[in-house]
């Protein structure tokens, strides 16, 4: 590898105003022999964790029908952006958009690409880090709460967060996206392990479960309660700003251009992600029906009625190959992070990054984390008000991407498609803010800084 900058180096896009380092330095696309099979973990690392576990409070809100409905609506929705950015990484003949800010930059110019795509992306970077630090840590505090026999804790919640910081922070060592493969697939088999277990214990059950004491009705038709149960539900469909990332691991040429494999990819993926989130969301709700959202939390905190209904092995084990998917999605999510705090300083220095100095912004990106996460414990109750932010990102920005880089005949099938499909995820996600902000005035938010 060349130790000194090109004179020209590779341009990321026509016009985002300056030139970046050769890409071969960057963690992202530092490696492109990825090919399908870790394509496809990561999209299945990156697609499927803790947000599943908020889907049965959200049909428990909406009811069977529309519960069924809005999770089908929502989940074909994501593939079709997700079908729209594999397109749009190779759009531009010779250049190869492998990160979601420069396809923003190349889309909607400069300024506006960075005042509409740095804030999202960096909060679904970090703030997924910082939230998978705040329900990791709770959840190591449960697992050693049920293990112990005497119903005491013996660590505090801070020390849980320091315990799972401390885990993340060398699983994050690894040089590159590509190199991360074997943390997705061991993720990603932790998410089927711990959903699988969270729907098939109630059905084998059946022949001992009463379900008469069980109710489905909804009793709570208010706007906030309705718009804030469909947030829910769609804040559980993340990963579209690892898309164009994921897709930059693998190699690309005229005749096998890299979209034909992150598409296959896709593919698999997804079926396995629909198979996990219908389950758990179908089941769970079916097994506990109004008594999931009087165990209050925000995120699965049901999970303590299955302490009550099954054994302490089985509860040890959702518990176990949770925080495992945690630990593993970690790195992946602060992946982008990482990418933009390297290319400010390889066009600084003009060099790649020595090992020091990348283990350095590692360990200091993964503390911001931790920091964030003890001041703001109460971040996961906030997930819709902050999430409805990052929903462009999957339900907006790539529709109108389209439009400005593929430049469709105005007013054709697929102009009108891509203008209504995007303006309809911005005003979504303005309807998920309303109705949060409306629910926290009326319910109210109970927020303790530095204080887990």
């Amino acid at each position: 590898m060349s130790q000194t900058l090109s004179k020209d180096p590779q341009p990321t896009s026509d016009g985002d105003g300056g030139r970046i380092p050769l890409e071969e330095w960057l963690p992202i696309t530092e490696s492109r022999k990825g090919n399908v099979y870790t394509a496809t973990f990561h999209l299945f690392c990156s697609g499927l964790g803790l947000q599943v576990l908020l889907l049965p409070a959200a049909f428990a809100a909406l009811g069977w029908v529309w519960g069924v409905i809005i999770l089908t609506v929502g989940f074909v929705w994501k593939l079709y952006t997700i079908w729209l950015l594999v397109h749009l990484h190779e759009a531009v003949h010779g250049i190869r958009f492998s990160r979601y800010l420069r396809l923003a930059i190349a889309s909607f110019g400069v300024k506006l690409g960075k005042l509409l795509g740095i804030f999202p992306v960096m909060y679904l970077s970090g703030g997924a880090c910082s939230i998978l630090v705040i329900t990791g840590g709770k959840t190591i505090k449960q697992l050693v709460h049920i293990m112990s026999e005497d119903g005491k804790v013996p660590l505090t919640t801070l020390q849980c967060f320091v315990i799972f910081s401390c885990l993340a922070v060398v699983m994050c060592q690894f040089p590159n996206l590509n190199s991360l493969f074997g943390l997705s697939l061991i993720g990603g088999v932790m998410a089927i392990a711990y959903c699988t277990a969270i729907w098939s214990l109630p059905l084998a059950s059946i022949p001992h479960r009463n379900q008469n004491n069980i109710s489905y009705a909804t009793k709570d038709t208010s706007f906030d309660t309705i718009f804030n149960a469909i947030g829910l539900i769609a804040i559980s469909f993340r990963g579209n700003n690892l898309i164009l990332e994921i897709q930059g691991t693998l190699p690309s040429d005229s005749k096998n251009p890299s979209r034909k494999t992150m598409w296959r990819a896709v593919v698999i993926s997804h079926v396995f992600i629909a198979v996990c989130m219908f389950l758990v969301a179908i089941v769970v709700y079916w097994a506990y029906g109004d008594k999931i959202p009087a165990t209050g939390g925000p995120i699965g905190n049901y999970l303590e009625l299955y302490e009550q209904d099954y054994s302490k092995r089985a509860a040890c084990f959702i518990h176990i190959t949770f925080i495992i998917n945690c630990l593993c999605s970690y790195p992946i999510n602060l992946m982008p992070a990482c990418d933009n705090a390297e290319m400010v300083y390889t066009t600084k220095r003009h060099k790649p990054c020595s090992v020091f100095v990348r283990m350095m912004f590692r360990v200091f990106l993964c503390l911001v984390c931790f920091f964030v996460a003890v001041g703001f414990t109460f971040l996961p109750y906030l997930a819709v008000l902050i999430g409805a932010i990052g929903l462009l990102v999957t339900f907006t920005y790539p529709c109108f991407m389209w439009i400005s880089i593929k430049q469709p005949q105005r007013e054709s099938l697929m102009w009108w498609f891509n203008v209504s499909v995007g303006s309809i995820g911005a005003s979504f996600s303005v309807l998920f803010v309303v109705a949060s902000a409306l629910r926290l005035a009326d319910k109210g938010l109970h927020a303790k800084f530095f204080n887990p």
